[in-house]
């Protein structure tokens, strides 16, 4: 399989806007087996510096990998994610991700990506996606 013809460089992904409920982002953490308090309890949180719970780093990775799967079609698999987290998801927020694709080969595409919230970047990074070839006549990539 090649890419798909909308993966080209200088694509930009449609945006995907997501709700940091405090339910979502306790949720996600107890999915994550992250006890951690500061994910779970608001008073942990404040004494920490943040006003409210805020989301933890494996909930922001596979939110990108949501977001750059989704946009990629289902033949794609993630190669490599690569995120540097900035100010934190805090519980009443929204988070924006974008992404912009900044490198095309004939099976592969890396985009980067950036995801912010109304106090700044939350994070930034780059995943690389592949369309390997499935035939098994000729093996699988």
């Amino acid at each position: 399989m090649s890419r798909p013809s909308h993966v080209t460089p200088g694509a930009e992904l449609p945006p995907l806007t997501v709700p940091l409920t405090r339910g979502f982002i306790v949720a996600s953490a107890i999915a994550s087996r992250d006890y951690q308090d500061v994910h779970q309890d608001p008073d942990a949180a404040r004494n920490s510096g943040t006003k409210d719970v805020f989301m933890n780093i494996l909930t922001s990775n596979a939110l990108v990998e949501r977001f750059v799967r989704a946009w990629a079609g289902p033949g794609a698999e993630l190669r490599a994610l690569r995120i540097r987290l900035g100010v934190p998801n805090q519980a009443g927020d929204v988070m924006v991700l974008h992404g912009t694709v900044a490198e095309v080969g004939d099976v592969h595409a890396v985009v980067d990506v950036r995801a912010e919230n109304s106090i700044g970047a939350h994070l930034t990074g780059s995943a690389m996606l592949a369309w390997p070839d499935r035939n098994p006549e000729r093996g699988v990539a």
